[in-house]
């Protein structure tokens, strides 16, 4: 058996990786089984930069607020900002304290400096601007496509004021108070400004594809792509508050599907535009459906990996990352029947896993689930091995400089 372990592992490199598949896919995605860990960033990180010098890649994309991360791909591809600017403004969750983020958006800057436009390297986040304690405002969105929009359009068209939209949105702690969270009636998601601007977030982006032609031409196809970014933000936002509103059971498990949505629209977008990296949770990832529990409530939603497979097909690949211990959380030496547990034996601290062959040398073998002493850690699961492309398995994490409670405990 252990002989037949080791003929699936390979060095991490990304050449290993995209051996493990039938063709260079158009959005690679790499997850991870917890986060704010730098020695996952760091890996990451490598095979990002092997995949921009080797294969051509020439974005990556990580889970992080998709509004802010404009601030991010502004620095790296025209030098916008000092670095310590961007780390503060640029990322959500409290992503911009990790020394690896810090260190790749250096690198993507220094890689860009003197390289004509079609070359530079992307950043993109493709979250939603959502924490866990609630949703921003949909006020940044929904000025900036109309402001988009009143630059370049008769205004005419338009179906609203600047004004309007201001009038309606009211101040921004009505839309993003904490307790919205847990208790619908303080949210706004379903008052009648609310169910305005909705449509009225719908008769702008429908006035933004009516007039692509124009748009493109009188601007770039660069400025139309972040003009729909801002409609997707605005219309997954005001979507989002209008379901923090709902009493029914179904609220929380609708929340978790809308915000993998808005992930996954994000994610076709940047598709679209070539070749990608893609790094989250493992979880947002994966084609099965996810899961968590929630107030002692179990959920389940299809996670934008699913979605977007559904989209892409072939050319969606999905790598898992699994780990051995995180000990400095508690999570220590895997029990030998896990599938953690089998890797661990192996002398390599890092491989790249050709997981469905793995699966096959299992045979009969059942692994047993994992168990996490951790609720921030999320082990692998045995029964959808063969459902990944491949897997990276990381022996032991240390604990990193940059690292702090609220990003360890922070809900995938």
């Amino acid at each position: 058996m252990a002989t037949d372990i080791k003929d699936t592992i390979h060095a991490v490199e990304a050449a290993a990786v995209l051996r493990l598949l039938p063709a260079r896919p158009r959005m690679l995605a790499l997850g991870e089984p917890t986060h704010g860990e730098d020695a996952l960033l760091d890996l990451r990180n490598e095979l990002f930069r092997q995949l921009v010098e080797q294969e051509g890649y020439r974005t990556i994309a990580i889970e992080s607020d998709c509004m802010t991360g404009l601030v991010v791909d502004d620095h790296v591809t025209s030098g916008a900002g000092t670095l310590d600017e961007v780390m503060e403004q640029g990322f959500s969750h409290g992503w911009g304290t990790s020394a690896a983020n810090r260190e790749l958006v250096r690198w993507m800057r220094a890689y860009n400096e003197g390289r004509p436009a079609a070359e530079r390297v992307r950043f993109a986040g493709f979250d939603g601007p959502l924490e866990i304690t609630g949703a921003a405002s949909p006020r940044q969105a929904l000025t900036a496509l109309h402001g988009h929009l009143s630059a370049r359009v008769d205004a005419d068209l338009l179906p609203c004021t600047a004004q309007t939209l201001d009038r309606l949105l009211g101040p921004d702690d009505r839309w993003t108070d904490p307790a919205a969270m847990m208790d619908p009636a303080r949210s706004v998601g379903q008052s009648p400004e609310a169910a305005r601007l909705r449509l009225l977030a719908d008769d702008l982006v429908a006035l933004l594809d009516t007039q692509t032609p124009h748009l493109i031409t009188a601007t770039s196809r660069e400025d139309l792509d972040r003009a729909r970014l801002y409609g997707r933000t605005a219309m997954g936002l005001l979507r989002y508050h209008h379901w923090m509103a709902d009493t029914s059971p179904a609220r929380m498990t609708r929340l978790a599907g809308l915000r993998d949505l808005m992930m996954a629209h994000n994610l076709l977008a940047l598709a679209a535009r070539g070749p990608a990296l893609v790094h989250a949770h493992n979880s947002h990832l994966q084609r099965e459906k996810s899961t968590m529990r929630m107030g002692g409530m179990p959920l389940e939603w299809w996670g934008a990996g699913a979605l977007v497979s559904a989209r892409l097909g072939a050319e969606y690949a999905f790598v898992a990352t699994a780990v051995g211990t995180i000990r400095h959380q508690g999570v220590d030496t895997p029990p030998p029947d896990t599938v953690e547990g089998l890797l661990y034996t192996l002398p390599e601290d890092r491989c790249v896993v050709d997981a469905r062959l793995l699966a096959t040398a299992l045979g009969d073998t059942r692994p047993a689930p994992r168990v996490s002493p951790w609720f921030g850690y999320a082990p692998l699961d045995p029964a959808h091995l063969a459902d990944s492309d491949g897997l990276v398995f990381v022996k032991d994490v240390p604990r990193s400089p940059s690292s702090h409670g609220g990003l360890q405990g922070r809900n995938s």
